[in-house]
């Protein structure tokens, strides 16, 4: 019997490719391994669960059990994956090797939390998973002051989230603007304006020295001298891609691990997808360009060997007080802007010197437009 393909993670990229593939194939063993329960669900759903009333149980799809079942494989939970030794083609957990044909690595990314100075940096809160969310659930559900670290898209969703079920916010970065990665001044300036007339308390420009705790709340110190007296802190600062496995292996990594247009590592028959993956210098951590990674490396172990196309990607901000899709480029300086504007929102379309369309922005009811501006964008791959 011929070795299976191995999966290590059970995030939506492993899950996306198990789905692609067995479309495809439904016969070629495979064994999946996750450190978690094992669940499928939509990781952008998770801080929707306050504004819903819901529980982290009700993001659950499918359980492990079930999606194992429905899909053929073998589904190892609670199970860490402790070295990848590609020349053999094995990996190592449990003081079990097992062996594969093919290996796919997409253990995903994990919150970024600095090292502040203070004693509580343990009472931190991530939101990246469903295991994070069902363990602090009750304590932010129960939290009357919320204090987030981030005003990137993750942050301030969270924020609106929160926000909406009567919880005090403050939402903190050190960025001077809202969503410095995706939103033009003028766009993050409007953004800014709403979030402060629904109450949230922005403090930009803010640098976080220590965070302490007295065991009843939480003192957020900074370096202008203010302090922040909050119940919960929530860290929205980015991802880290989960890459020292691969790096234990000698697989090469950059920030992510690096893979080719084919998610191709540098190790034979091991390849990379998801949060955890580089191709090109990016990682792209958005539903759209995973969702093909895994479509086109389902093809490829399936005996069609597909290189990943990644056309323009569409990003909708789930701002529902401030309703937007973006794409393209929108935050490179000399871009030149064409707004237009009316009841209905506006339009804000990027262009370059000589008029190429580089990237735009739709709010409210003109969103309906971004889906024909997608399709002038150059491919991103």
């Amino acid at each position: 019997m011929s070795n299976p393909i191995i999966v290590i993670g059970s995030g939506f990229a492993a899950y996306q490719w198990v789905k692609s593939f067995r479309k495809l194939d439904q016969n070629t063993a495979i064994t999946l391994v996750t450190a978690d329960q094992g669940a499928d669900y939509s990781k952008p759903e998770l801080s929707h669960v306050f504004s819903r009333d819901q529980q982290p149980t009700d993001l659950i799809k499918q359980t492990a059990v079930e999606f194992a079942t429905e899909h053929n494989i073998e589904l190892l939970t609670n199970t860490v994956v402790d070295e990848i030794n590609t020349d053999h083609q094995w990996i190592r957990f449990n003081q079990q090797q097992w062996h594969y044909c093919s290996l796919i690595i997409a253990t995903g990314a994990k919150s970024f939390v600095p090292k502040f100075e203070g004693n509580a940096l343990d009472k931190i809160i991530t939101l990246n998973s469903l295991d994070e969310l069902t363990r602090d659930h009750s304590k932010i559900t129960t939290a009357k002051h919320i204090t987030i670290l981030g005003a990137g898209l993750i942050g301030t969703e969270i924020a609106i989230d929160l926000a909406t079920t009567g919880k005090k916010i403050t939402l903190c970065d050190k960025a001077a603007a809202m969503m410095p990665t995706l939103l033009p001044e003028f766009i993050a300036a409007e953004l800014h304006h709403i979030l402060h007339q629904k109450n949230i308390d922005l403090q930009l420009n803010t640098i976080i020295t220590a965070i302490n705790t007295d065991g009843k709340q939480i003192t957020i110190s900074q370096l202008n001298n203010k302090t922040i007296h909050t119940n919960v802190v929530i860290a929205a600062m980015g991802l880290t891609p989960q890459i020292r496995l691969a790096q234990q292996a000698g697989i090469k990594t950059n920030q992510g691990i690096i893979v080719n247009n084919m998610l191709q590592t540098s190790a034979t028959n091991v390849y990379a997808i998801g949060d955890c993956a580089e191709i090109n210098g990016q990682i792209s951590a958005f539903i759209q360009p995973i969702m093909l990674s895994a479509m086109a490396l389902a093809k490829t172990l399936a005996g069609t060997p597909t290189p990943l196309s990644l056309p323009p990607m569409l990003i909708k901000a789930k701002t529902p007080w401030l309703p937007l899709s973006l794409a393209g480029i929108t935050t490179m300086e000399d871009i030149h802007w064409q707004i237009e504007r009316d009841n209905d929102g506006y339009v804000a379309k990027a262009h370059t010197d000589d008029q190429t369309l580089i990237g735009f922005i739709a709010t409210h009811n003109k969103q309906k437009h971004a889906f024909a501006l997608l399709r002038q964008l150059s491919p991103t791959l």
